[in-house]
């Protein structure tokens, strides 16, 4: 027998089950279509916190009232802003503290960590992802290569694709891995993938890139904050992350990095350096040499940048209220019931169009990526005119995400009733 009922009444009798449904209260949600919209976005944008306002508003009245000063003296002194966020960010990944920083954007720390942990050398020089990655992280990896004057088609390697399969096999991936051997220099794979959905499996893949001698990192775009993770027993070497998806923390925010203890104090590795990388202790003498801080602090270049770190600590407390055991245990419950949802429209409109799912049901976070046999772009609009916020991706796939800390099952049932409608509109 099926646990979940096609019924509002089955809805909002999970929602009062739900443990950390209060948390629901913490966000603003937008009008779009409707006075409170559904949100199913959190992984292209987060919803803003309530106390995010409050945050960013204490900044800018100390700022006013204290000038430099607040560098030292606001309530939340500037100069170690980023402090605040450090253990909520060690829980979050799995590393210690001084394994992660928040810093830059996603990209800036991508090239930064490449340009410590990509080192071609001889036959070694082939860089390793998942078929299909965001863009912006194909544009880094080729740029890398040809920074250290190699061809991009020799140097990067786009995992292939099964015949008729939309995404990856895990023994696939440890195979080629293995069958590159000693000319893979680097694996980069995006933790979950932001088309499919994927969810990777980062720990044998580190291990058996380990194996051949290559460097691990991980785009975490898609997974911090999505899914539970464990980056230093992993033994990842290293990782960067956004936080305006799943960590709400705003359009553009700043993003975060993690590198594996094993590296800390390995001053050989190259790195492009900047002051806030420097010593705290000697910062402000201004040294002609740079003495980079233990662990991924050494790589910081600028001093925080507090507004959108602001917003991202007001984030990071409802993650340490709600724990990301609670979090990934609601996340896979109302991830099956939009799975089953799915399945009852499709049951609905039966002969009319059909939804799939490309996203694996045994490798995912809170993303499914639906694929419509027709009028896909039509039905997506039609669900936004209807207050149901999705995403769409060219040519065929609607995002949709239930995000724990601020969906409900409810809102999974009602995006079921508005599909079914926007379906027999669009026929």
């Amino acid at each position: 027998m099926n646990r979940f009922e096609n019924t509002e009444s089955f809805a909002l009798s999970a929602d009062a089950q739900d443990a950390i449904a209060s948390l629901r209260d913490a966000f603003h949600f937008p009008s779009v279509g409707r006075e409170s919209s559904i949100y199913f976005c959190g992984n292209s944008l987060g919803l803003q916190p309530v106390k995010a306002s409050t945050y960013i508003q204490q900044e800018l009245e100390d700022w006013s009232h204290l000038g430099v000063e607040g560098h030292m003296h606001a309530r939340k002194p500037w100069f170690p802003y980023h402090e605040f966020l450090r253990e909520s960010t060690a829980r979050l990944v799995g590393g210690m503290p001084h394994e992660v920083v928040v810093m830059n954007s996603l990209t800036v720390n991508l090239h930064l960590l490449m340009v410590s942990f990509y080192r071609p050398q001889g036959k070694r020089f082939k860089i390793l992802f998942e078929n299909g990655p965001f863009s912006s992280d194909r544009y880094a990896f080729a740029s890398q290569a040809a920074y250290h004057g190699l061809d991009p088609k020799e140097a990067l390697v786009e995992l292939p694709l099964r015949d008729g399969e939309q995404t990856h096999r895990n023994e696939d991936v440890i195979q080629a891995i293995q069958d590159l051997g000693d000319s893979l220099a680097l694996v980069l794979i995006g933790g979950v993938n932001y088309y499919s959905g994927q969810l990777f499996d980062m720990q044998s893949i580190t291990k058996a890139a380990h194996e051949v001698g290559a460097v691990v990192g991980f785009d975490l775009a898609h997974a911090a904050g999505n899914i539970p993770l464990k980056l230093h027993d992993w033994d990842v070497d290293f990782a960067a992350w956004c936080s305006y998806k799943y960590l709400n923390a705003g359009p553009g925010a700043v993003a975060g990095a993690f590198v594996h203890d094993r590296h800390s104090n390995n001053s050989s590795l190259p790195r492009f350096a900047g002051w806030w990388g420097n010593d705290p202790e000697t910062r402000f003498t201004m040294p002609t040499e740079f003495i980079p801080r233990k662990g991924a602090d050494g790589w910081q270049l600028s001093n925080a940048p507090v507004f959108s770190m602001a917003a991202l600590r007001a984030s990071m407390e409802l993650f340490d209220e709600a724990g990301m055991d609670r979090l990934s245990a609601k996340s896979q419950s109302l991830t099956s019931y939009l799975e089953y949802v799915v399945g009852e429209v499709n049951h609905a409109v039966k002969g009319v169009n059909h939804i799939g799912i490309i996203t694996p049901q045994n490798w995912r976070g809170c993303q499914l990526s639906l694929v419509v046999s027709k009028n896909g772009k039509a039905i997506h609009d039609a669900l936004l005119a209807d207050g149901i916020i999705t995403d769409w991706r060219h040519p065929d796939v609607i995002r949709v995400a239930p995000v724990p800390m601020y969906n409900s099952f409810l809102d999974v049932y009602q995006f079921g009733q508005s599909l079914i409608r926007a379906i027999q509109s669009n026929s």
